[in-house]
């Protein structure tokens, strides 16, 4: 019975999360910016990091839901191609938190997670570039054949920036958001300082909301803390560095694009 009380907890606690997760993507959407002169209807927005990082918590299926929602609710507030934007948008969001969550779920390490990016920006690019070629001469009106000469000097480019970007990103906030709430127990799984992914010791493939070592249905969330314990998290030096050098590769790259 404890043991059902805490996994019906613990869908209550994943439900709000993801509704949290769909609604600051969503806010974070609004503040995109373009890069691409010659294709200003190419509009890069952070949302995906966001979703992401709810897939790192709550798992694939998780980060689909939320990316749903969130294309959803952009294609009945303020999207101007409707439903066709509503299919990139979801497919995108998709193909990379879904990708990158997934294969994260399965590998729950700094490798999982650098992989899980890497397979998810180039899916991103594969999916989108597909969709650009048969989607985007119905909304654009603009001729077929002139949207397939776009696709590797424009299209491609565009999003292998947007995720090297949105990669770089998750790298450098992730830890230090789940080890902030882990600390304030809005997460289940392991113990403030343990984030799955970035140290050993989590609770990968563990029942939601169980401490390792504890009983069911006796802990939801992270463990009590120590009397006098402070907020920390120990730095990847590695991974940090990585996404710094990302981050100034794709920056670089926008640059020379405004400049060319």
């Amino acid at each position: 019975m404890g043991e059902e009380v805490s996994i019906m907890k613990w869908n209550i606690r994943k439900v709000t999360g993801l509704a949290m997760v769909a609604a600051i993507s969503y806010a974070v959407m609004l503040m995109g910016f373009r890069f691409i002169p010659s294709a200003n209807y190419l509009k890069y927005e952070a949302k995906d990091v966001i979703l992401t990082i709810g897939g790192f918590i709550y798992g694939p299926v998780g980060a689909l839901a939320a990316a749903f929602v969130v294309a959803l609710t952009e294609m009945m507030t303020i999207s101007e191609t409707l439903y066709y934007g509503f299919i990139m948008n979801f497919a995108a969001a998709a193909a990379f938190a879904g990708v990158a969550s997934l294969i994260y779920a399965k590998v729950r390490t700094i490798k999982g997670a650098v992989l899980g990016l890497v397979f998810g920006s180039l899916s991103m690019t594969a999916v989108m570039m597909l969709l650009n070629y048969v989607i985007t001469p119905v909304y654009t009106g603009m001729p077929r054949e002139a949207v397939a000469a776009m696709l590797v000097p424009v299209f491609m480019p565009f999003n292998l920036i947007k995720a090297g970007l949105n990669s770089a990103l998750i790298m450098l906030i992730y830890k230090p958001l789940t080890e902030a709430l882990r600390y304030a127990r809005l997460l289940p799984g392991s113990a403030p300082g343990n984030a799955p992914g970035y140290a050993p010791g989590g609770n990968p493939g563990g029942k939601p909301g169980v401490i390792p070592g504890g009983k069911p249905g006796s802990t939801l969330g992270a463990a009590p803390k120590p009397a006098g314990a402070k907020f920390a998290f120990k730095i990847n030096t590695g991974v940090y560095i990585s996404a710094f050098i990302l981050l100034a590769a794709c920056a670089a790259v926008i640059y020379f694009i405004f400049n060319k």
